[in-house]
């Protein structure tokens, strides 16, 4: 019994084998094989002409799970006769044999399909010449390899669908839609040096190509952000988009978007960016709103306080803000003593610029606290003491006559006190003699 059944087991192994040969090899296991071996002499001879008649016969006869060498080989072989053949026809019928050996790899073996479709990829740009057919073409590949897709295809990708937008036969979402995909992918992938090159060349070559032009970007995004303003992604994508476009950041959906992103994510960095788009508009009070909120951030270094609080002062003076410009500037001075020199002359412009009620001392004495600054100033940094001096000298013709100071008891050297525009300063009488 035991006999028996060694036998039987060897034969059911047998047989299996047998099944799992012509599985491999198809019904004409024999002449499969005979014809394969036949090319892949000639093949490793390098005669490849001899080598292209048995490699057609190998193909008829042998499934494709005959050998996956058949396949690469054959598209080696397809490549040179496409290279030789001048015929139009005869060359079309090749190319497709090449691309079809591509979609049955990738079918067959499916653990090599990203690199079989990666390689369909380059054959279709190395022999189609009609960008239309290239960007269709890729945008399969693309499709089915996504992050794996290999770099340049998504460059060629581009390239193609730029060509197409010159030539009016794609539209500029499109383009935009295609690098905005390229982009995204490519930032999946393991960035090695050939990956951060070839995203360096995509961005150059889109932004070159003039598709995403401020008016393009706009009609494209505004109906898209009206229906979904709460799309971060989408968001992120607009400003992302426009802050790369030159001249494009001076309009209201930019400045939405910004927004938005802030109010999701507030950071000093997007409150101080809010200011600047603010300001350019002119509209000086949410600049400094948004200003302030970024100097308030707990996080903010020391350095970036100090120099916030002394652009904050500088905005405040120039648009009238004379008491807020003041405050900022003496906190800038506080926070950093390598801004004192910059502050206290902010200080003694803002004073010097502020206009005083009161008799003929109290509407000057302005002045004297201005120039208590710029001396300051100029002490704590020299770079200064020729600005300092020309305004010493400005604002020293407007100090009261010492008949007048005598008028309201008031004598040079006395201690004074001077409130005025909302500032508060103790400074020291001085008259013109």
């Amino acid at each position: 019994m035991k006999k028996i059944t060694l036998v039987l087991l060897a034969m059911a192994m047998t047989l299996g084998t047998i099944v799992s040969a012509q599985d491999k090899y198809g019904p004409n296991a024999e002449e499969c094989k005979k014809y394969l071996s036949y090319y892949q002499e000639y093949y490793k001879q390098k005669n490849y002409d001899d080598a292209l008649p048995n490699w057609r016969q190998a193909m008829k006869i042998c499934p494709p799970t005959a050998s996956q060498n058949m396949l690469l080989n054959g598209m080696v072989l397809l490549g040179r006769e496409i290279n030789k053949t001048k015929d139009a026809d005869t060359r079309k019928a090749l190319i497709d044999s090449l691309l079809n050996l591509n979609d049955i790899r990738a079918e067959y073996y499916p653990n090599y399909a990203v690199a079989a479709m990666n390689t369909k990829g380059q054959y279709m740009t190395q022999f189609f010449k009609d960008p239309k057919q290239v960007y269709d073409g890729l945008s399969t590949i693309v499709a089915a390899n996504q992050e794996k897709t290999k770099p340049s295809l998504l460059l060629l990708q581009l390239n193609s669908a730029i060509d197409l937008f010159k030539a009016d036969k794609l539209g500029a979402e499109e383009v935009i839609n295609t690098y905005q995909n390229a982009i995204a992918l490519i930032g999946k992938a393991e960035q090695t040096e050939d990956v951060v090159k070839t995203k360096g060349d995509i961005e150059g070559l889109f932004i070159t190509s003039q598709v995403a032009s401020c008016d393009n970007l706009i009609a494209l995004f505004t109906p898209r952000y009206e229906a979904d303003p709460d799309n971060i992604d989408l968001v992120t994508n607009i400003v992302k988009m426009m802050g790369n476009t030159e001249g494009c950041q001076n309009n209201d959906l930019f400045l939405k978007a910004v927004t938005k992103m802030h109010a999701n994510e507030p950071s000093a960095a997007s409150a101080y960016y809010l200011y600047k788009l603010h300001a350019a508009q002119d509209d000086n009070t949410t600049a400094v709103k948004y200003l302030e909120e970024a100097i308030a951030f707990g996080d903010l270094d020391t350095a970036t306080k100090a120099n916030y609080n002394l652009e904050l002062a500088a905005f405040g003076l120039k648009t009238g803000m004379n008491a807020k410009a003041f405050e900022a500037a003496r906190k800038a001075a506080e926070l950093d003593p390598a801004n004192q020199g910059k502050a206290y002359y902010l200080i003694g412009t803002i004073w010097g610029s502020t206009r005083c009620g009161g008799n003929e001392v109290e509407r000057r004495a302005n002045y004297w606290v201005a120039v208590d600054y710029l001396q300051k100033a100029k002490a704590a940094d020299e770079s200064l003491t020729a600005d300092c001096n020309r305004l010493i000298g400005s604002y020293s013709v407007y100090y009261p006559q010492k008949a007048e100071a005598f008028m309201y008891d008031i004598v040079d050297g006395q201690s004074y006190s001077v409130n005025c525009g909302g500032m508060h300063a103790t400074t020291t009488v001085r008259t013109q003699k």
